[in-house]
């Protein structure tokens, strides 16, 4: 007579109705409420709103500032990653920690933070400001502020990873004479690469909402440095729902579409890895 298999957690029904549950309150209702107030528009003056100048002016400062800080993270995340995992060295835990900081620190502090230090009357930005460089209240002061909130995200995906890397694959890749750079490109790149796009899309999706700590650093000047979530807190103070939730799903639909390339990207990866052992 077989045992009776004893779950830990409560069973399948219970459990995926709590999960559905906080599903819906988090993510499909606030979603939903998009679709619904953006319905009350025409497909045509739905158009017209999000192909307004100002409108497609921002939508191409948050993506090229978003896509470019994204990128940076991408390779900036993977060297700290490395370093905090393959290096011993004094105060490791402490910055270990700090990687987090942009989580918890206060988009607005943040903001002004690195607004106070970018400008070119602040420490860093004093000194590129005499090579006639200005950081603050430009596209370069965007990405400064995208970077910094960014981060986290790859370093915290690529991290796990280079813990659990064998490094057996690297000391038989020397054996049989693969140079460092070699054996970097060929055998611990391509193990690491699904958790860099996963970082990248999740850095570039939270870049491309950010409002906080950008809209003080950015300047707002119209179809120079006006990031689209302005956009639509301009349009909601202005009690215009319709044409906030109209430019909203535009930012959701690409943020998903990102998403949805950086999955297919791993899908992708993941088959050639298992094809190759």
């Amino acid at each position: 007579m077989s045992k009776k298999k004893v779950r830990i957690i409560p069973g399948f029904g219970l459990s995926m109705g709590v999960t559905l549950a906080i599903l819906s309150l988090v993510v499909l209702i606030p979603l939903a409420s998009l679709v619904v107030f953006t319905a009350k528009m025409s497909f045509s003056e739905i158009i017209e709103v999000i192909t307004r100048k100002r409108v497609l002016a921002s939508f191409k400062v948050s993506l090229i500032t978003a896509f470019v800080a994204s990128a940076i993270n991408a390779v900036m995340g993977v060297v700290l990653a490395w370093v905090l995992v393959r290096y011993e060295f004094p105060f490791k835990r402490l910055i270990d920690g700090m990687i987090e900081l942009p989580f918890a620190l206060p988009t607005a502090v943040a903001g002004i933070s690195l607004t106070s230090l970018t400008a070119d009357t602040g420490f860093v930005g004093r000194i590129f400001a005499k090579f006639g460089i200005q950081i603050a209240y430009t596209k370069i002061g965007i990405t400064v502020a995208l970077i910094f909130i960014g981060i986290p995200f790859v370093v915290r995906s690529v991290q796990p990873v280079l813990e659990k890397f064998d490094p057996q694959y690297e000391e038989a890749a020397g054996i049989l004479g693969a140079s460092r750079t070699k054996t970097f490109w060929k055998v611990i790149l391509p193990e690491l690469s699904p958790a860099i796009f996963t970082g990248f899309g999740l850095a570039f999706g939270r870049c491309l909402g950010e409002y906080g700590s950008v809209v003080f650093i950015a300047g707002n000047h119209p179809y120079e440095t006006e990031i689209t979530p302005l956009i639509i807190m301009s349009e909601l103070q202005e009690y215009d729902y319709s044409s906030a939730t109209a430019i909203a799903l535009v930012m959701l639909a690409t943020a998903f579409l990102i998403l949805f390339l950086v999955n297919l990207i791993q899908i992708r990866n993941s088959k050639i890895l298992k094809g190759g052992h």
